[in-house]
């Protein structure tokens, strides 16, 4: 009878296991959220919504995260759209160097876990996207742990799996402005 009891259990530890490695590696993300920040809607005038920006939404729950999934050759994250100039939706000065930058510039911000503490700060990496490779100098985070405040331009965490990128490498990877917003690629540090 233990015998039975042991084998016919075995499997059913077995697939347990299996599920909870899933959930921890879907989409090939390895970590989990750290929390949530209850959104409160922006004063008027208070958010900038271009280069499709979205504004917190009053008791909306928004997920932060303090990491990203591991870098590696070929990183997969999502490209999306930032101004990095002064009045731009990128709101205040860039974390690197307290500086606005001009978006002809091929610039990003990264997700938190990704920016790790600036250690990324003024390095380049080498995005892959629409068939072409733009390579982009690191001068922002686009934070992942706060947001829904007007250091965060009223507006909501990043996700952890962001790159967030100028228009001149919207215009380097050869997407159509009217295409520009989210976008599958790959990124990698570059040499």
């Amino acid at each position: 009878m233990m015998n039975i009891t042991s084998q016919t259990s075995s499997p059913i530890l077995l697939l347990a296991a299996i599920l909870v490695l899933a959930a921890t590696y879907v989409d090939g993300q390895t970590c989990k959220p750290s929390g949530h920040i209850t959104g409160i809607t922006p004063p008027p005038g208070q958010c900038n919504q271009g280069e499709e920006s979205d504004c917190c939404k009053t008791g909306k729950q928004y997920t932060t995260y303090k990491c990203s999934p591991p870098v590696t050759a070929s990183t997969k994250a999502t490209l999306t759209w930032n101004s990095f100039e002064a009045g731009g939706s990128g709101g205040a000065p860039s974390e690197c160097d307290n500086q606005f930058h001009s978006d002809d510039k091929p610039i990003v911000a990264l997700s938190t876990g990704w920016f790790n503490k600036k250690s990324r700060c003024l390095n380049f990496i080498n995005i892959h996207g629409n068939g072409k490779t733009a390579r982009a100098m690191v001068v922002d985070e686009c934070d992942s742990t706060m947001g829904c405040d007007s250091d965060h331009d009223y507006q909501p965490p990043c996700p952890n799996n962001i790159v967030d990128a100028s228009k001149a490498v919207w215009k380097a990877l050869g997407v159509e402005e009217s295409d520009w917003g989210d976008l599958d690629i790959t990124w990698s540090d570059a040499n």
